[in-house]
């Protein structure tokens, strides 16, 4: 590619940004893979594996979680439902509130203190950004 190719290029993908754009808090279902990837704010961030459920996102910027990857998330609402039967009331419509997700985990398990940590901060942060987390039906 040469430099007018190149310049032209860029013109137009540059073009199809616009920086007046608010971004939205989102929780969006993979059904493939069973996910949840929950995005709070819209930095550069890079990802840490804290347990078998979830991957925290950090700001690149600030060191702040920004969100999180929840895998395997409709099996692990049905194993909430068998050990916690009233934790279906919490579903409605195919979703839940993130952050309810995130303090069954708290209750559920043995966790070390820096997990307990990280997982409050996500349930926080989920809380402020009322957010809902689409997931696959529950049975």
């Amino acid at each position: 590619m040469n430099n007018n190719t190149q310049k032209k290029f860029e013109d137009i993908a540059l073009g199809y940004l616009d920086e007046n754009i608010e971004f939205v808090p989102t929780a969006t279902y993979d059904e493939d893979g069973d996910c949840v990837e929950f995005l709070a704010r819209p930095d550069s961030f890079y990802a840490e594996r804290i347990d078998d459920l979830v991957t925290v996102y950090y700001s690149q910027e600030t060191d702040e979680i920004i969100g999180s990857l929840v895998k395997g998330v409709s099996g692990y609402c049905q194993k909430l439902k068998e050990k916690m039967p009233g934790f279906i009331v919490e579903i409605h419509e195919g979703s839940i509130m993130l952050g309810h997700l995130f303090l069954a985990r708290m209750w559920e398990s043995d966790m070390e203190e820096m997990q307990i940590f990280v997982y409050k901060k996500l349930q926080e942060e989920a809380q402020r950004t009322n957010i809902r987390a689409p997931i696959c039906k529950v049975e």
